[in-house]
C-alpha cells in the first residue's frame, strides 16, 4: 500500500489524479490523507469524485472515502479494463480532468476504449478542451499511442453541460519515451473566442485587443463555433503551432473583468513563453511528466524535454510519479529554458 500525503507540494487535485491513474496502470493499493489540504475547500469536489469512480469502474477497484469532502481515501484497483465508457459530473466541473485520470492507465490496456465524457469543457484551472486535442493529444501519439477527441457540446461554468467523446488505442509496439528539446519555428498562430449566450461586442473587443498587441491580422481572429445555448461562457484561446510542438493559451472571461483585461492577460501569457527557449509552456510540462514518466517505464529509455517554467505543480506532479514508477526525475534550469529529464530507476 502506498501512502500519500495529500497536503505535500502544491495540495491539490493533481495529487489524487495521478495517485488513481498510476494505482491502476501498476495495480498498486493506494492511501491518501489530507486530500486537497491546500485548497479553500479541502476534501473532493464533485470533479475529485468523479475521477475516483471512473478510476474504480475501468479497474473493478475496492473503494473506501469516496463521499464529497471527504479528505482520506483508500483506493485497490484490479486490472486495468479496455471498453467503452461513460462518465458524467452532475455540475460544471471539469469531465476533461476526469479523462486526464484514466488515459494513463487505458493506454496500457489490451485493447482500444471509447469515453463519453460530460460536463465542464472549458474550465478555470483544468485543461480546456482545445488544450488537449491541439496540444496534449499529439504527444500521446509521438510515444506510439492515439487519442482522438471530439467536441460535440461546450461546457462552461456553471451550467456545464458540454460533451466530448474520446477515442484511446494503446501502442501496439509499447510507449517509447522521446527528446523534445526545441519547439522549431513558428509555423502559424492564431486565436479564437468562444462567448456563448454574451453579447457579440465581447468577442470582438477580446480578438481586436489581442490581435493588435501580437501583431496578428484579420484572418488569425476567428469566433468560435460553440452555439448560443452552450453558455453564457467566455472563453479566449491563442494557438501556437511549431515544427515540434503546438501550444495552447486560454484566458477566462470573469464579470470583474473587461474584455480587454482578459485579451492583456493572455497576451502577457504568450510573451512570455515566445521569450523562452523552451519546447512547452508549464501546463504541458506537466502533462508530458507523466507520459514521458511511464513510457520510461514500460521502455527502460529516458525522456528528455524543456519548459519555460518548472512549477510547484509539476514539481509535485513528478514527486508522486517516483512513488508508484521506478523512475526518476531531474531537473535543471538554464537561462531561458529549464530541462526535464526522466530515467529508468
Amino acid at each position: 500500500m502506498i501512502e500519500l500525503d495529500g497536503s505535500q507540494g502544491e495540495g491539490g487535485g493533481q495529487i489524487l489524479r495521478t495517485s488513481l491513474a498510476l494505482s491502476v496502470a501498476t495495480g498498486q493499493p493506494v492511501a491518501i490523507e489530507k486530500i486537497r489540504a491546500g485548497r479553500v475547500k479541502p476534501g473532493l469536489m464533485r470533479q475529485h469524485l468523479a475521477c475516483v469512480n471512473a478510476a474504480a469502474r475501468i479497474s473493478g477497484a475496492q473503494v473506501e472515502g469516496a463521499e464529497l469532502g471527504s479528505q482520506s481515501l483508500r483506493f485497490v484497483p484490479g486490472p486495468v479494463r479496455a471498453g467503452d465508457y461513460r462518465f458524467a459530473i452532475a455540475s460544471a466541473g471539469s469531465c476533461m480532468l476526469v479523462l486526464q485520470t484514466v488515459l494513463p492507465p487505458l493506454l496500457l490496456a489490451d485493447a482500444p476504449s471509447h469515453l463519453h465524457l460530460s460536463g465542464g469543457t472549458h474550465n478555470p484551472m483544468a485543461p480546456p478542451f482545445h488544450f488537449l486535442e491541439r496540444a496534449f493529444a499529439p504527444l500521446v501519439r509521438r510515444l506510439g499511442a492515439d487519442l482522438q477527441l471530439v467536441l460535440r457540446r461546450c461546457g462552461f461554468y456553471p451550467a456545464g453541460g458540454g460533451e466530448v467523446e474520446a477515442t484511446i488505442v494503446p501502442a501496439a509496439a509499447g510507449l517509447r519515451p522521446f527528446d523534445l528539446a526545441t519547439r522549431g519555428a513558428l509555423l502559424s498562430g492564431h486565436a479564437e473566442c468562444l462567448a456563448p449566450g454574451l453579447a457579440r461586442h465581447v468577442a470582438t473587443r477580446e480578438l481586436e485587443t489581442l490581435g493588435k498587441a501580437m501583431g496578428w491580422s484579420g484572418e488569425q481572429l476567428r469566433t468560435g463555433t460553440a452555439r448560443q445555448n452552450e453558455g453564457p461562457g467566455n472563453a479566449l484561446l491563442a494557438t501556437l503551432a511549431y515544427e515540434q510542438v503546438t501550444e495552447v493559451f486560454t484566458a477566462f472571461g470573469e464579470k470583474s473583468l473587461s474584455a480587454e483585461q482578459v485579451a492583456h492577460g493572455l497576451v502577457k501569457e504568450l510573451r512570455e513563453f515566445q521569450n523562452s527557449q523552451a519546447a512547452v509552456g508549464p501546463h504541458l510540462a506537466d502533462q508530458l511528466a507523466l507520459l514521458q514518466g511511464l513510457a520510461a517505464w514500460r521502455s527502460g529509455r529516458g525522456g528528455t524535454f524543456t519548459c519555460s517554467e518548472v512549477t510547484e505543480h509539476t514539481r509535485t506532479n513528478c514527486a508522486v510519479i517516483e512513488r508508484f514508477l521506478p523512475v526518476r526525475y531531474a531537473i535543471t534550469q538554464a537561462p531561458g529554458a529549464a530541462t526535464v529529464k526522466v530515467a529508468p530507476a
